[in-house]
């Protein structure tokens, strides 16, 4: 029989060990990654931020050196000498080149009305006709008066004649004394009367004619004509109206306008006037007839300046043959004046506003120079400068507000299409 001999003896500790043993190894292992772990990420976040910063080292160093060696490019315009002639345009209102209010100069009613608004009418053409019955009864008494005056001074003059050959008689007589001299006297006297008497009858007669001329000049003046070619543009009467002929009251009848020749008036400003005169071209422009100029001449100029506004009145005359051109009619005048200094044309767009006062950026062999320009004139999208400048120049169209004097700068080409 087989005796298994007692087991060897263990103690309490290697008891309680022995199955504890596979429970701290895991333990530690877990513990040894996290740290390796941690180690590997901060190592990571580390190498990732030098690689950050020296990357945005070498964008920066890039960046400035671009930055130092960059050339802009701009945009120009080339300065243009202006012509020889300024053009001018100013608005102005059309006129009739004569007007004329045509009163009543005879009292009556108005028998005929031959023309009324918007008619054309010719010189010399009758307009109204106006009937006055006493007047005619007027002519009559005054020629019957002048037949009378002219009795009297047929009588006078027989009573001069026979008062001459009274005294051419007598004289002889008185001068050998055959007559006595108070009968000399009396006839000699006598003569001088009747010549007297024939002077006053001439008098007369010269007044009743002048005032019978006065009466004949009031009847023709009841036919009323056209004192030019012209339209009616406005009518205040009509048939049986009365009508008085009064220096102050007449009665207001028609207004004439002579429409072939138009004219406008203008202000020119200073700056221009000093150029104008008699004879310089002009051209018209109506919105409503935008396909159509009309032509015409200075004809008269005022030759003084307007002080408060500094203006020189100016007259321009255009032909209307057709009547395309009423007056009235708000138009544009457009003035050809030579020019007396010589300027040129920059862009609007190149002009520079800043403290050291109105300037042009000018590219020169690729660099940059501020000019001061005298403006003389704003045309909108251009102005004329007369100084600063030459033809040919070269300005830089909207400069960036860091652009500074002796900045290199390339000209941006332009594109073709």
């Amino acid at each position: 029989m087989n005796v298994i001999g007692p087991l060897k003896s263990e103690s309490p500790a290697e008891i309680d060990r022995g199955p504890a043993q596979p429970k701290h190894r895991p333990r530690g292992r877990r513990a040894r990654l996290i740290i390796l772990g941690v180690a590997v990420v901060l190592a990571g976040a580390l190498t990732a931020g030098a690689w950050i910063h020296l990357t945005q080292y070498r964008v920066s160093a890039d960046a400035a050196e671009q930055e130092r060696d960059f050339v802009p490019q701009v945009r120009v315009a080339r300065v243009e000498p202006s012509g020889d002639v300024e053009i001018v345009k100013l608005p102005a209102t059309t006129q009739a080149f004569a007007v004329a209010n045509i009163f009543a100069r005879a009292s009556g009613y108005i028998a005929k009305r031959e023309v009324d608004i918007g008619d054309r009418v010719k010189e010399g053409q009758l307009l109204v006709e106006i009937v006055a019955p006493e007047l005619d009864h007027q002519i009559a008494q005054a020629e019957a008066t002048l037949g009378q005056l002219n009795w009297s001074l047929q009588q006078a003059q027989a009573n001069r004649e026979l008062a001459k050959v009274t005294w051419d008689r007598d004289k002889p007589l008185v001068q050998k004394g055959w007559a006595t001299q108070q009968q000399g006297t009396i006839d000699e006297q006598t003569l001088k009367a009747q010549e007297a008497a024939v002077s006053v009858a001439e008098a007369n007669i010269k007044a009743e004619e002048a005032q019978l001329q006065v009466l004949h000049q009031q009847k023709t003046y009841q036919s009323v004509v056209a004192p030019f070619d012209g339209v009616i543009t406005q009518r205040n009467i009509d048939v049986g109206s009365l009508v008085q002929a009064d220096a102050t009251s007449g009665t207001f009848m028609f207004t004439l306008m002579q429409g072939n020749v138009i004219r406008t008036q203008v202000f020119v400003p200073q700056d221009a006037a000093f150029g104008l005169k008699p004879g310089i071209d002009a051209a018209v422009h109506v919105p409503e007839i935008p396909d159509r100029t009309f032509p015409g001449k200075v004809t008269r100029i005022a030759d003084a300046l307007q002080p408060g506004s500094r203006t020189l009145l100016t007259e321009i005359d255009i032909p209307n043959p057709d009547g395309a051109l009423t007056p009235g009619t708000y138009c544009t005048i457009e003035l050809h004046i030579p020019r007396k200094t010589p300027s040129f044309t920059v862009s609007a767009d190149a002009i520079i506003f800043n403290e050291a006062g109105v300037q042009v950026a000018v590219v020169e062999d690729g660099v940059v120079h501020f000019r001061k320009v005298g403006v003389v004139r704003d045309l909108g999208r251009q102005v004329l400068v007369n100084s600063g400048v030459k033809g040919g120049d070269q300005v830089i169209l909207n400069p960036a507000v860091d652009l500074a004097e002796g900045t290199k700068v390339r000209i941006r080409p332009v594109r073709t299409s």
